[in-house]
């Protein structure tokens, strides 16, 4: 009977993700981005932990079975990396890990320290992708 299905289906929602701007950052994070919803958990790759900035613009998925709830997924990627290279930064890129192609480590920052002890001790002042102007030898083409 139509009358017994009238209340069971729902229609699905179309464009399950959006993209928006951080409201309220941490975990939960709020994001407008048709507008603004709040309580949001945030998701990452494994093994990565990640909480976005005030105003930050970041990706919100809709999620349940008719898009009733929503989640951050990530941010816009910053920077220029060549595929499958890895670009790891902090607020600013004054601390950053990169991994070129070529099995070249790129460490930048204030502090480098191993197990707490501190290797090196620079000024934090980075280039362009967190690179320290000086050539590290991997490949930085697109």
């Amino acid at each position: 009977m139509w009358i017994s299905r009238a209340g069971k289906e729902r229609p699905v929602e179309r464009g399950t993700a959006q993209v928006g701007r951080v409201t309220l950052e941490g975990d939960p994070a709020a994001a407008c981005a048709a507008e603004e919803q709040r309580n949001l958990p945030v998701f990452g790759p494994g093994g990565y932990c990640w909480r976005p900035a005030l105003d930050q613009e970041v990706l919100v998925l809709k999620t349940g079975d008719a898009g009733e709830e929503s989640c951050v997924a990530g941010a816009r990627c910053a920077g220029t990396v060549a595929p499958g290279e890895v670009y790891l930064f902090s607020g600013g890129g004054k601390a950053a890990i990169r991994l070129y192609n070529d099995g070249t480590v790129a460490i930048t920052g204030r502090k480098v320290m191993v197990n707490g002890v501190l290797l090196s001790q620079g000024d934090g002042e980075s280039g362009e992708n967190g690179e320290s102007g000086a050539d590290s030898g991997g490949s930085t083409e697109e």
